[in-house]
């Protein structure tokens, strides 16, 4: 058997034991939707201390990735960095066949990485979703031709129809619905197994951004402003990721965004100690359908260790952050792939 034979096998027979009594199940009855299932990632995917290549993530199973994104005009196209904004510093090899996903160079643009997706994607086309989640570290710089547009004209011509993107979330929704927020609030998301060999792009700002006062347009904004114009002249096909809502409050945190821009807005990404222990209804986010991503689930009392807790505390951190209506529990758990490769029902 192939290693890649063997890493899907441990996955499913991992998955089947993580889930619980009272999880869906994929034959007979409603199959779950993707609103119903949790899943696990890993923080920070692109770094070399974490996985030698990017592609190692894919294998073991994770259920989301994380890409940092440098815009600023000192350095070239889109950089992936953590903390070099001029540079890029990943394990991304920009593969454009299978035999070459750990054996290019790294240190690749984002679209080297982008390029690593589709082609691990080539390789392994009835994949779970993965969530991939783009923190832009220092927002959009459109002026420099790092805008909204070009991003997923990027994203497009890279992943092409393995995006699962809001017009595709739209379409799901049905004729009644005109924004992202009615095609849940009508139809939810597709069925988790409908989404097989899909990528779902979450877009946050990033901390530069977020502590720069000079800079008050963060992406977030600024991507659901791209997705109301783009549904306006029916254009919402050109878009390719899911801006959210960076860290949690009381009732809806949509409250801090204009009215018109709130029915964008249906995946969220908080802190889990803020979601678990603040004054925030978790189970506000499951019953309207939303997309959680729930990070740093080591923090939450009793804490665990950050990178290497035990597979039994590791389950049950996830199962009880699934509980509480996380959709992706992000970690840095690079060493438990039976962790990494867990679904689970949500709420």
């Amino acid at each position: 058997m192939s290693r890649t034979s063997v890493i899907a096998a441990i996955a499913l027979a991992v998955s089947a034991l993580s889930v619980p009594a009272t999880a869906h199940a994929d034959s007979g009855g409603t199959a779950p939707a993707l609103s119903d299932v949790t899943s696990v990632g890993v923080h920070n995917t692109f770094e070399k201390h974490r996985y030698p290549f990017l592609a190692d993530a894919l294998d073991a199973g994770a259920g989301l990735i994380e890409l940092d994104v440098w815009t600023n005009a000192a350095g070239p196209d889109w950089r992936v960095s953590h903390s070099n904004p001029i540079a890029n510093d990943n394990n991304c090899a920009g593969a454009t066949s299978a035999d070459r996903l750990r054996t290019g160079p790294r240190d690749q643009f984002l679209s080297g990485c982008l390029d690593d997706l589709r082609t691990w994607h080539d390789a392994h086309p009835d994949h779970p979703p993965v969530v991939v989640k783009v923190e832009m570290k220092d927002g959009f710089t459109p002026p420099f031709g790092r805008g909204p547009r070009e991003f997923d004209a990027l994203v497009r011509s890279r992943l092409g129809d393995a995006v699962f993107g809001p017009a595709d979330l739209l379409a799901h929704g049905g004729p009644s619905a005109a924004t992202l927020d009615d095609a849940v609030r009508t139809a939810g998301w597709p069925a988790a197994r409908e989404l097989r060999g899909r990528f779902l792009v979450e877009l946050i700002p990033g901390t530069v951004q977020e502590n720069n006062p000079l800079d008050t347009w963060w992406i977030d904004r600024a991507y659901a402003t791209h997705l109301s114009d783009l549904a306006r002249v029916g254009a919402l096909g050109l878009a390719s990721a899911f801006p959210a809502v960076h860290r949690a409050q009381a009732g809806d945190p949509r409250l801090r965004y204009d009215a018109a821009l709130r029915p964008w807005f249906v995946v969220f990404d908080v802190d889990a100690t803020d979601f678990v222990g603040g004054d925030s209804d978790t189970g506000w986010y499951r019953d309207n359908g939303y997309l959680v991503v729930v990070t740093d689930a080591h923090k939450v009392f009793p804490t665990l260790d950050p990178v290497a807790p035990s597979e039994a505390d590791a389950r049950a951190r996830v199962l009880d952050l699934a509980g509480r209506s996380a959709s992706v529990v992000s970690t840095d758990w690079t060493s438990l792939p039976q962790i990494l490769s867990m679904v689970t029902d949500r709420g």
